[in-house]
């Protein structure tokens, strides 16, 4: 008959949730990682979880003194006197002349000592919980690999039935990688450091083994923010859905829902891509501004433009966002790529559309998430799971794309364009003398939609999308021909000139 696991909330959020559900408790686990990844601060969370359930905890330090850690501790703005800490700094490290050893090598009596005052302290305290802070002491005083592994053996005898949850911290200072000690732990989990050119240093999570127990494989990113670590577990959009209404989301623009079959379809991704300037952005806004006018809440993440030059421009073209992002219907949100991870800026999402039932989201541009993810293969993985969660919540979600160049052959930093539902091409094109503006519908893959090529123009009078252009030829080149002057299709008339035919 099988018992069901008992588990211990970490008191990390995210980090539970990875580990489905917490720490099955009574057990040792090994907490790894380099200096500056946040082992020490982890270590405290948990001892003050464990002390807000009403359980009895204990946290040694065999390094650092325990005026150091409470004011780590105080740097986060906890409460030092509800961290129980020992200090168990072995005599050897003192100043103290009549503390030095010289006959007798420290790890001959240090290590006993050291061990022997731990246990009586246990013993004496019997905690739920336990933080052994680190295990690098143990083994520079152990001497060698043998005579480490045979205490840390006899540590796990000592802990075995007592119900103590052990969490070991070793900072990686050895001169290999201890399998050794990974192989003794029921768990293990790693935080890791990975520094960029930059801006800040990613940080992510993994849980290398959980004996007895699943949890989620893979790598996770987390931040070390005031009040102690922040893990976002990486998503599966297998794990989320939900039921909506297939409808058409309209842009409130006539000429634009006709190229789209009368507007996008919801629970779909929309990818915008073209030149700098064509007006991507403010396409991808009409379709935001006009949920927030149905009360449907909208989100714009800004990579690449100031929030107040963005607001300038839609606003030039009448449309009044400070009103509905007053009134809440939308949300404009700045967003800097050298200080955010990939799954932070994920989990951000993820929250706004499940918390606030946010059903519009604009991300411009791909190429300021790109630049804050460490290689194609993670960009293509992560965004795969973005748009197929989104999509599970029937959410619109358009995507902007800048390519290289201005006329003629382009490339993109990237190519996402199959992860897209719609793809949206813009583009510039000259005739008599003049820069003009392209739109054009590549791909839908729900419903209908229109193959034409239509000009696109931004004025006093907003957004104005132009009949199909019959009579022009090559205008994706960027320098088109008349085929017939006098079909349909004429050239819109600008703000201050004459109409073009």
């Amino acid at each position: 008959m099988t018992h069901p696991v008992h588990r211990l909330n970490t008191g990390v959020d995210g980090l539970d949730n990875i580990l489905s559900g917490g720490l099955p408790s009574g057990q040792m686990y090994l907490l790894e990682g380099d200096p500056g990844t946040g082992k020490t601060t982890l270590a405290m969370q948990f001892i003050k979880a464990g002390i807000a359930r009403g359980e009895r905890a204990l946290y040694v330090t065999l390094s650092e003194p325990a005026s150091e850690l409470q004011g780590s501790a105080l740097s986060h703005g906890w409460d030092v006197e509800s961290i129980p800490i020992s200090e168990f700094v072995p005599e050897e490290a003192s100043f103290n002349a009549d503390q030095q050893y010289t006959v007798f090598h420290p790890s001959e009596v240090e290590l006993a000592s050291t061990i022997q005052r731990l246990t009586t302290e246990i013993e004496r305290l019997n905690p739920d919980r336990l933080v052994i802070d680190s295990l690098s002491e143990l083994r520079l005083l152990a001497s060698d690999a043998m005579r480490y592994r045979r205490q840390l053996l006899a540590l796990k005898q000592f802990f075995s039935g007592r119900q103590t949850t052990v969490l070991m911290l070793d900072d990686l200072t050895g001169e290999t990688r201890d399998l050794q000690l990974q192989s003794i732990a029921h768990g293990v989990i790693r935080l890791e450091k990975l520094p960029r050119s930059y801006g800040t240093t990613r940080r992510r999570v993994e849980i290398l083994k959980l004996r007895g127990s699943t949890f989620r494989e893979g790598f996770h990113d987390y931040t070390i923010q005031h009040g102690g670590l922040v893990v976002y577990p990486r998503l599966v959009a297998a794990e989320h859905g939900q039921n909506f209404a297939e409808e058409r989301i309209a842009s409130g623009n006539e000429g634009l829902d006709a190229m789209f079959g009368g507007g996008i379809a919801r629970g779909s991704s929309t990818l915008m891509i073209g030149p700098a300037g064509c007006g991507k952005s403010t396409v991808a806004m009409q379709y935001a501004y006009a949920a927030a006018l149905r009360n449907d809440r909208a989100i714009v993440y800004a990579f690449d433009e100031v929030l107040r030059t963005a607001k300038s421009r839609v606003k030039a073209l009448g449309m009044d966002v400070d009103r509905v992002i007053e009134e809440g219907s939308l949300a404009m949100s700045q967003v800097d790529p050298a200080e955010l991870s990939p799954g932070e800026f994920i989990h951000q999402i993820c929250s706004d559309v499940k918390d606030r039932n946010t059903r519009v989201v604009v991300i411009d541009s791909l190429n300021g998430l790109l630049n804050s993810m460490p290689g194609e293969r993670d960009v293509i993985l992560q965004l795969h799971e973005l748009l197929a969660y989104l999509n599970q919540s029937g959410v619109v979600t358009i995507l902007i794309l800048a390519q290289q160049g201005l006329i003629g052959t382009m490339q993109a930093q990237l190519d996402v364009s199959y992860l897209a539902d719609t793809v949206v091409l813009l583009r510039y094109f000259e005739v008599r003398g003049a820069i003009r503006q392209v739109i054009s519908v590549l791909k839908q893959r729900v419903g209908r939609h229109e193959r034409s090529l239509r000009e696109l123009h931004f004025g006093p009078r907003g957004i104005q999308v132009g009949d199909p252009l019959h009579s022009l030829q090559g205008v994706l080149t960027g320098v088109p021909r008349f085929i017939n002057p006098e079909s349909a299709g004429t050239l819109l008339q600008r703000d201050g000139e004459e109409n073009d035919s």
